[in-house]
């Protein structure tokens, strides 16, 4: 027991110190367990100036970011969570089919599989979050594969997060995936298919210029507009540009060309965004892209699935 309280006491140390180099503070921490019932701590992140709003942070107990090979992506993931906390709904996204969804109870590190698949899983859950109190979601078990595996630095949450969130939107853009009112857990594979080797980067979705400027569009409109009371939304996520194929700089060049339609407005050195009147005014057809979606996918979904057949 001893020995679990120090390595806790580590943690919650390198946490903070890591936390506070980004702009977070620690508001809370509690003891947790991963699907194999091992220890983690479940640390509750929050802006220095604003305790609000919190983030998740799980690791398991024996995990050392301080390893000089973790330390730099560690300081990346909180910096760019410092500046999700920012958005008025930071656990939303939105996919390229335009469905708005809210990414909850995702419990880390990965654990392997229990059916004898050579793979390891993150179990979590994707909602509908369009503004009505939909009840449509998703429980998903994102499962990667052991040669996956060997590109990731750590099964942790800093090291996976978005790849494994970019890799959900994918299989619901690919129609496999279908939000319902109850049912089992549903697969997403996430496999080399998803990683260059030679180029040392994650690949999802090959996006024009115009795709671009419709997926911002349509991000500040359901997360500003719709959801968050017109606050400004991080228009420069590099999570949605690894989504999207692209790049932090050319979100900004996208991100200047909507400002300059007049449906966005700019604000904090142009990398947040609200919508103007004349976004706003296009609800309609955003509300047409999403039961547009929802049809999409129910059809396509493998009925072994809806009907129970499942082992993850």
């Amino acid at each position: 027991m001893g020995i679990g309280m120090d390595a806790q006491a580590v943690l919650a140390g390198q946490v903070e110190a890591a936390a506070k180099a980004a702009g977070l503070v620690v508001a809370s921490s509690a003891v947790g367990q991963d699907f194999s019932g091992n220890p983690t701590t479940r640390f509750q992140l929050a802006l220095a100036e604003n305790t609000a709003k919190t983030q998740v942070l799980e690791l398991s107990d024996k995990f050392d970011f301080s390893r000089a090979d973790l330390l730099a992506d560690v300081a990346v993931y909180l910096k760019e969570a410092a500046k999700r906390l920012k958005n008025p709904q930071q656990d939303c996204y939105v996919t390229l089919h335009g469905l708005p969804l809210r990414f909850d109870k995702f419990a880390w590190p990965f654990h392997g599989s229990t059916s004898g698949a050579d793979t390891f899983l993150v179990h979590g859950e994707v909602r509908l979050e369009d503004g009505t109190e939909s009840v449509l979601h998703a429980k998903v078990a994102a499962a990667m594969t052991v040669t996956f595996a060997e590109i990731v630095k750590a099964p942790e949450q800093p090291f996976a997060e978005t790849f494994i969130y970019n890799a959900v939107r994918k299989t619901m853009d690919q129609g496999q995936l279908e939000l319902v009112k109850s049912g089992n857990r549903q697969p997403v594979p996430v496999t080399t298919r998803y990683y260059s080797s030679w180029q040392k980067k994650f690949n999802f979705n090959d996006t024009t210029e115009a795709q671009r400027q419709e997926y911002l569009a349509a991000k500040v409109f359901w997360l500003s507009g719709v959801l968050g009371g017109g606050e400004p939304v991080w228009t420069l996520d590099p999570r949605d540009a690894q989504y999207l194929n692209t790049t932090v700089e050319e979100l900004k060049k996208t991100t200047a060309v909507l400002a300059g339609e007049g449906l966005v407005t700019l604000a904090m050195d142009t990398e947040y965004a609200r919508p103007t009147e004349a976004l706003m005014g296009h609800r309609a057809q955003y509300a047409a892209e999403v039961a547009a979606a929802l049809a999409f996918i129910k059809p396509t979904f493998n009925e072994d699935m809806r009907g129970g057949h499942t082992n993850m």
